[in-house]
């Protein structure tokens, strides 16, 4: 499950396996581990990556399904356009 979320992440911000290790001070073969479910990360990779990603940890552990969206620095306006897209996006998932 995590193993899908980092590969996922990772490609979702067009980052290779070796932008990412570089990223966080690693080896590709450990990005590339962790996306094999070979290994996990430690606690503090796991920060980073979440940090890194702009998700909660709690995410990435598969303890929790929804996904953030930092809004900072949107106008009321901004903000109500994509409380409506998603309540739009929802709706058409239940059809």
């Amino acid at each position: 499950m995590i193993a899908d979320k980092i590969k996922m992440l990772r490609e979702s911000k067009n980052l290779s396996q070796t932008d990412l290790a570089k990223k966080l001070g690693i080896t590709r073969s450990s990005v590339n581990a962790w996306e094999q479910g070979f290994s996990s990360p430690s606690t503090g990779y796991l920060v980073e990556l979440s940090n890194l990603f702009s998700v909660s940890t709690d995410y990435l552990l598969g303890l929790k399904q929804n996904e953030s969206l930092d809004i900072s620095g949107l106008d009321t306006e901004q903000m109500k356009i994509l409380y409506e897209l998603t309540e739009h996006f929802r709706k058409e998932n239940h059809k």
